[in-house]
């Protein structure tokens, strides 16, 4: 005998954490939202549950007072006309008075019994995501290509590959995304946009597989003006983070230009025309201006 007992070893408890629902009409699955949500505030003395009412207008912010009426640790927080999904999350951070912050849908798409799991796993880190990567993920077809696009490119961004930009469910130490909630949108794109940042910014940023399932009641997100609005804030999120990468496809193209145009000079036109030397201003001026801009996010990143 080895005086060892049988016993499995007792898993720590998360880090005290706040999780935060944004609700837009989501009247239909609030309740099972709760039910899902209420087992997990009980079972962690120093869980809170934020939900913030987005300006909804087909009662739902009623329904949220009935449901946590005299439920401790549970607050509703409300916005008198809808700002956006970005400015609810923004809305349940600052309110937020613990170390971690856990955001998920009322929609009932994601796997909430998993985030005491996702809070454990961020104990050391800056952000956990569940990534929709599990076993069960129904993301509507038309919403692919897009996703993948976007995706790719953000990769390419960060220097990182991301097999989730956007999704909804993921455990941030709060302290990070204060730093960059200035910067953040208010609209989908919050998780995109605090994705590549703290991508970008070199963050201990951990993806976790998860199930993604139907959503209850219909989505709010149009394919075609979101993923145009997407592409906007991905980019001005590499403009502001990483001005130098984002540049960089067009200096090279300028370049390359330059060069074909010098190559036709010489060997054929037998004479350096205006053509040739504004490419080369533009390659020289961009290039410049992408190590300026460079230099200075560096620095007001320190």
């Amino acid at each position: 005998m080895d005086g060892t007992s049988g016993a499995a070893p007792e898993v720590p408890a998360p880090e005290p954490f706040t999780i935060v629902v944004p609700v837009y009409n989501e009247v239909n699955a609030l309740k099972e939202t709760v039910d899902e949500l209420a087992p997990i505030v009980e079972a962690h003395s120093d869980c809170v549950l934020l939900f913030v009412n987005d300006g909804s207008t087909d009662g739902s912010g009623d329904l949220l007072k009935e449901l946590i009426a005299g439920k401790e640790r549970m607050r509703l927080l409300e916005h008198p006309r809808n700002r956006g999904y970005g400015a609810a999350l923004k809305t349940g951070v600052r309110h937020a008075e613990t170390p971690l912050v856990v955001i998920t849908d009322a929609d009932r798409t994601y796997p909430n019994e998993r985030i005491p799991e996702l809070a454990e796993m961020c104990r050391d880190r800056d952000m956990v995501v569940g990534a929709r990567t599990g076993a069960t993920v129904q993301i509507p077809l038309i919403r692919k290509p897009a996703k993948w696009a976007l995706t790719r490119f953000a990769s390419w961004l960060a220097s990182y590959p991301i097999p989730d930009l956007n999704s909804g469910l993921r455990v941030m130490r709060r302290s990070q995304v204060l730093r960059f909630l200035s910067v953040l949108p208010n609209t989908f794109s919050f998780t995109s946009s605090i994705s590549i940042a703290m991508l970008v910014n070199d963050l201990d940023v951990l993806y976790e597989p998860i199930d993604y399932y139907r959503r209850e009641g219909s989505s709010k997100i149009r394919p075609i003006r979101d993923t145009l609005r997407f592409t906007q804030l991905i980019f001005r999120s590499a403009m502001y983070f990483r001005p130098l990468k984002a540049f960089s496809p067009v200096v090279v193209l300028f370049l390359l230009g330059f060069l074909a145009s010098l190559g036709y000079d010489v060997f054929v036109e037998r004479n350096l025309t205006e053509k040739t030397l504004l490419l080369c201003l533009g390659a020289t001026q961009l290039g410049m201006f992408s190590l300026l801009a460079d230099m200075i996010a560096r620095r007001s990143s320190v």
